[in-house]
């Protein structure tokens, strides 16, 4: 099973979107949207942005944990992922991302 997109609201009512790899771990998480519409447009980008590995700035947060964001063309940070402990599991992470962001299928938890 591939990764998935969920998109759901957050506890101030906004729009949000998270990308679960197969094991259901959350890989990637986005900002909030007033709307669905700009919560799939956000999607969309990681899409977009996803396999340029250029896109990736990763780095190292106080707590020693590995980080990365995606940003698109225009430097927007449209992704942010969860720590990791190994430059490793950072580097599979984005490996993961690349191959399955752009096939992915958007569960819709607001339904």
């Amino acid at each position: 099973m591939a990764c998935t997109f969920e998109i759901y609201k957050d506890k101030a009512g906004k729009f949000r979107y998270r990308m679960r790899a197969a094991n259901k771990e959350i890989i990637l998480s986005g900002q909030a949207y007033k709307s669905k519409a700009s919560c799939k447009n956000g999607i969309a980008s990681i899409k977009k942005n996803s396999k340029n590995d250029a896109r990736y700035d990763r780095f190292k947060a106080k707590n020693g944990k590995l980080h990365f964001n995606l940003k698109a063309a225009n430097h927007q940070v449209i992704g942010v992922s969860q720590g990791y402990a190994s430059a490793s599991g950072c580097t599979n992470c984005i490996k993961r991302i690349k191959s399955d962001a752009g096939r992915a299928k958007i569960i819709d938890l607001t339904k």
